[in-house]
């Protein structure tokens, strides 16, 4: 799943957890489970149809995540960020 391993997921969860806490996370469930229905929807769109796939259907994905999750853009800068500085200590 988008090149992340468990230890990842589980890295990323407890920080999700830390961030917004418990009251938070079923409307952040809620959320992804949304962003995963409207996903599934665009695939059997575009694999229904003889037409070919929509070329941005990442960046389709992409905001309609970043639209129902709350925090969503934060993670996803923070993620950046430690590629960022996990460059820079492999390079070292």
């Amino acid at each position: 799943m988008f090149g992340l391993g468990s230890s990842e997921l589980i890295v990323i969860g407890v920080i999700v957890f830390l961030i917004f806490g418990a009251k938070r996370l079923p409307e952040i469930g809620k959320g992804l489970g949304g962003a995963i229905r409207e996903f599934r929807n665009i695939k059997k769109d575009v694999t229904g149809k003889e037409s070919e796939p929509i070329p941005s259907l990442n960046e389709h994905v992409k905001k309609q995540v970043v639209q129902r999750l709350p925090g969503a853009k934060q993670i996803m800068d923070l993620k950046k960020k430690v590629d960022k500085v996990d460059k820079i200590v492999t390079r070292s």
